[in-house]
Parts: structure tokens; C-alpha cells; sequence
């Protein structure tokens, strides 16, 4: 299943592949938002933020605005000079074997 191709229960939020809105309820966010990070980041690498950038502008232009939701629920981490980001380890088995994420995770400034 690929970002473009949302499961049925978060269908309505998108048209033609493109995020057209972001559920106000929190948990319907959370599934948006873990549908994105699995959809588009790799657990087994880092990206820098025009990388992460990059990425959601294939669903959706307003960067900045999905990249800080993705932090704040600690779906992607980032080093304390946002030179780095990593999708988060779960607990699902999905994530990188060996040492996790930057050492110095931080949610975003305000």
C-alpha cells in the first residue's frame, strides 16, 4: 500500500492520492499520521529535512505543518540541530536492528 493508496478508513481524507485534509479527532490523526511515516520513510535511514520536505510535498504542500505533527507524535525524531531526522522506533518490529534513532531526539522549537 503506498501513500497514494490510503486504507479505506482514511480515504476520505485524501482525493486523487493528495492529502486534502487532516482529521481533527486525535485519534484519526494518529492513523493518518502513521500511514504517512510508514508510507514514506524508511526506518533503516536518516533524512535530512529538505529529504523530509521532499517527501510530504507528494502528499501535501504544507510541509512544515505535517513535519511537526509527524515530531510532536514522535513518529519522526530529530537531532538537536535538525541537521537529521529518522522515523521513530515502535514497538512493531519495524524498526532498524542495532542502535535507534539520533541520541539527541528533539521535539520541534516553538
Amino acid at each position: 500500500m503506498s501513500v497514494h493508496e490510503p486504507p479505506a478508513d482514511l480515504a476520505a481524507f485524501f482525493t486523487d492520492g493528495r492529502l486534502v485534509s487532516v482529521p481533527r479527532r486525535p485519534a484519526r490523526r494518529a492513523a493518518l499520521l502513521e500511514h504517512l511515516v510508514r508510507a514514506l520513510f524508511d526506518p533503516e535511514r536518516p533524512y535530512r529535512e529538505q529529504e523530509v520536505n521532499e517527501a510530504l510535498l507528494t502528499v501535501h504542500p504544507d510541509t512544515a505543518m505535517l513535519r511537526r505533527y509527524l515530531i510532536e507524535a514522535r513518529l519522526l525524531t530529530r537531532t538537536r540541530d535538525g541537521s537529521s531526522y529518522r522515523r521513530a522506533v515502535t514497538a512493531d518490529h519495524d524498526a532498524p536492528t542495532g542502535p535507534s534513532g539520533p541520541v539527541d531526539a528533539q521535539p520541534p522549537a516553538a
